[in-house]
């Protein structure tokens, strides 16, 4: 790609990007939320349009009006959220849009499974072929995306955040496929915010800030702090520094809750906890140990089977969403797009969701859209929030952009409780440092906030408590400097109380 220039109203997407990737690597495309990844690829994959420059495929000149000729040339793209039909099978997914069919019509099952099977058992990816989508997890449902790009005859795939969403062991499963593809000369790009990660699996990394290239390096010789440098512009705090917390009264309290989940299984398990004024109480868990329905519950999105939640010594067990926002609770979603924002409606709109019925915003049954503009303005500003304007669609903007709109929208409410599902999942080193550093004065606010990530070194940098969940029960709790190692072996349920 040489020279591609792309711009929206009023934004420069890409100015002049150069980029290639070689037969046979791992090619990592780094920067921050907004620098023109995304777009870079889209334009590749032809979902859009270059306005300048030259796309060059095995030497030769292309250009791609559509995705499907992209595709028809040998180009796959994994996207950060799938396009999976969750109803349908795994074989049925993979092959979509190029069934193999019987007597010229109609669709041959057993030979799309069996097709399937075969790919999955050669690049070793354990998936069942039969198995509906939406029963399988998000590791797997990554792995069925691949096999769609490669039951295409990929020769170049992209592969858009591909670890945002998995556990560390699923992470490192979908490395050892792409050692396997890349030795079967497949070229991968690599899009990424996790610098351990791209500095594990990619043989060069190109780096790109606010819409240009910056450099093209290899691996050998980057390091973490060289990378969040050239994607940033300046010294990246990678860890942050946080003074000793001054806890206040207890402002949410959990005792003995039990939830099942939309199946009837009980997923959360007597679960009790306390976090007070002042503290960030970290829970750790792989992920799927319970940790979706306890959120779910605390923020009244969920029937409590039994047991008790209080904020700030208001009874709230059976509360409402709504019921629960007006007692004080702030809640950053694990998932933006499903939970935190709606797509279709404005940044203005979004951020003015829990509160458009309340003063400034409305008086008397009446909205007033340019006080919504002005708050969004302001708060775009303070969280740089980038691709866009106070009127711009929340869909179009970019991933980690996303969540910096709904992180500014749940603490500019002033909650009592902040509940932090999975912050910076997304975010890249800059907006993780002025994350983090963000929660942290927070807490010196005298918030009180519960911490969920499957960010391991998060939850140690960030907590002053830790909680660790297994099976939907807490196994593990600690307070000062505990190791990596403890903390993993209680969340695969090694710890002591576990095993008791």
């Amino acid at each position: 790609m040489r020279g591609i220039r792309k711009e929206f109203p009023g934004v420069v997407a890409n100015d002049e990007v150069s980029f290639e990737v070689r037969r046979g690597e791992v090619h990592a495309l780094l920067g921050e939320n907004g620098a023109g990844k995304s777009t870079l690829m889209n334009i590749l994959y032809g979902l859009y349009r270059p306005d300048g420059g030259e796309i060059r495929l095995n030497g030769k000149p292309v250009s791609f009006s559509s995705a499907r000729e992209a595709i028809n040339a040998g180009i796959g793209m994994v996207h950060q959220h799938f396009m999976l039909i969750p109803v349908m099978t795994v074989a049925e997914n993979v092959v979509l849009g190029t069934e193999p069919v019987r007597e010229g019509v109609l669709l041959d099952e057993r030979a799309a499974a069996r097709r399937v099977a075969d790919m999955a058992k050669t690049f070793n990816f354990a998936v069942d072929p039969e198995a509906l989508v939406e029963d399988i997890s998000v590791g797997q449902q990554q792995r069925v995306e691949i096999m769609k790009a490669l039951y295409r005859n990929a020769d170049v795939l992209i592969l858009d955040e591909p670890t945002a969403v998995l556990t560390p062991q699923e992470a490192s499963d979908l490395f050892d496929i792409l050692q396997t593809l890349r030795q079967e000369g497949m070229s991968i790009i690599f899009i990424s915010h996790k610098l351990n990660e791209v500095l594990e699996i990619a043989d060069r990394i190109t780096v790109l800030r606010r819409g240009k290239t910056i450099e093209t390096v290899s691996r050998h010789g980057a390091t973490e702090a060289s990378l969040a440098r050239a994607m940033v512009g300046r010294d990246v705090l990678l860890r942050v520094d946080k003074p000793q917390a001054a806890t206040g009264d207890v402002l949410l309290t959990v005792q003995d809750l039990h939830v099942r989940d939309d199946r009837g299984i009980e997923k959360v398990r007597g679960v009790s906890l306390d976090v007070r004024a002042g503290e960030i109480v970290g829970i750790a868990g792989v992920d799927g140990n319970g940790q979706s329905e306890l959120i779910d519950a605390l923020t009244g999105l969920q029937k409590i089977e039994s047991g008790a939640v209080t904020i700030a010594g208001r009874e709230l067990s059976h509360a409402s969403a709504r019921a629960a926002l007006d007692a004080g609770i702030g809640h950053i979603p694990e998932d933006r797009q499903r939970r935190g924002l709606v797509l279709e409606f404005s940044i203005a709109e979004n951020i003015a969701l829990h509160d458009y019925a309340k003063p400034p915003t409305a008086r008397s049954g009446w909205l007033f859209p340019g006080r919504m503009v002005q708050r969004a303005k302001t708060l775009i500003k303070e969280f740089d929030v980038r691709g866009g304007g106070p009127l711009t669609r929340a869909g179009g903007l970019s991933g980690g952009n996303q969540q910096k709109l709904v992180v500014a929208r749940e603490i500019d409410r002033d909650p009592k409780v902040l509940i932090a599902a999975q912050p910076t999942r997304g975010l890249d080193v800059g907006a993780i440092e002025y994350l983090h550093r963000r929660l942290v004065a927070e807490r010196d606010e005298g918030r009180a906030i519960l911490l969920i990530s499957l960010e391991l070194e998060e939850i140690l940098s960030l907590s002053d408590r830790i909680l660790v969940l297994f099976e939907g029960e807490i196994v593990g709790e600690h307070t000062g400097e505990v190791s990596e190692e403890t903390i993993g072996l209680e969340m695969l349920g090694g710890g002591e109380k576990a095993v008791a």
